[in-house]
């Protein structure tokens, strides 16, 4: 492993706890059972679903990864606009979003899909067909990575990052956003679409959920089991202004902007909570 792979300091016994409402073992295992169908139906229909024309196979992604997310239990609020403007419905777009859970990736299918970047780590993972894979311990790697992206991007794909690197547990300061994804936006000329992922529970007062908190050494299993049995677990997904192409005068400026808009719309949220 390369000392240049980001990392963060959120651990499964300091941050991934649930102290709201909790479900019975039974629906909770009912609950496991469903979201782990859903995912494996969609993966074998993934080669028939490829065939289809763009419209269509998003319709049919948005419909299974809402499903993904509420079948574990989850409920799913989506704030802002995620369409672009009809004239731009087949552009392509970076989407970039903070990272906290495997559950990010169904999540942001089910609003802004696309060809998701993920660690090579995970080849073997149920996936969405056209996942992009990133060798992080490889840098010579990187700048191929890098071109694939903006292909992806200049053919009209939508490409999702998570470019913390790493997943954070969501109550405090995330990661840095890495800048090299954002090269590919530049290269292809491609609008950057922000968004901010939040998991809340269903206490007053408390904005985030450990629960869903998948970080370091946390085994899969584990964390399955910790969202099945959070009672009133709340995905939400806000989808923040798009950055246009070109209004930026490199990759690391765009990707400070992205940032501090993920970052600003969190603050903006802990204060309107506090202030509730």
């Amino acid at each position: 492993m390369s000392v240049w792979l980001p990392t963060a300091p959120c651990t499964p016994h300091t941050c991934a706890g649930h102290t709201g409402p909790v479900r019975g073992r039974l629906p909770a295992s009912a609950l496991l059972v469903a979201g782990c169908i859903f995912v494996l139906v969609g993966v074998v229909c993934v080669p028939a679903v490829l065939l289809l024309g763009q419209a269509p196979r998003d319709r049919l992604i948005r419909w299974w990864a809402y499903g993904v997310v509420r079948a574990f239990g989850v409920r799913v609020r989506v704030i802002g606009r995620p369409q672009p403007p009809a004239g731009e419905a087949h552009a392509g777009a970076l989407v970039v979003a903070n990272h906290i859970s495997w559950l990010d990736i169904p999540l942001v299918a089910a609003v802004l899909p696309g060809r998701m970047l993920a660690k090579s780590e995970i080849r073997r993972w149920p996936a969405l067909g056209g996942t992009l894979f990133v060798e992080r311990d490889r840098l010579r790697a990187l700048p191929a990575t890098v071109r694939d992206i903006a292909g992806a991007l200049r053919g009209g794909s939508r490409v999702v990052v998570f470019p913390e690197g790493s997943t954070w547990c969501g109550r405090g300061t995330g990661g840095r956003f890495r800048p090299a994804a954002f090269q590919a936006a530049l290269d292809a000329h491609v609008d950057v679409r922000p968004v901010r992922i939040t998991y809340r529970t269903a206490r007053p007062g408390e904005p985030t959920a450990g629960a869903a908190a998948f970080v370091g050494d946390d085994p899969l299993t584990a964390s399955l089991w910790r969202v099945v049995t959070a009672a009133g677990l709340t995905a939400e997904i806000r989808v923040l202004p798009p950055i246009p192409a070109g209004t930026l005068p490199g990759r690391r400026a765009l990707a400070r902007a992205a940032q501090t808009a993920v970052a600003s719309d969190s603050a903006k949220r802990s204060a309107e909570s506090v202030h509730h």
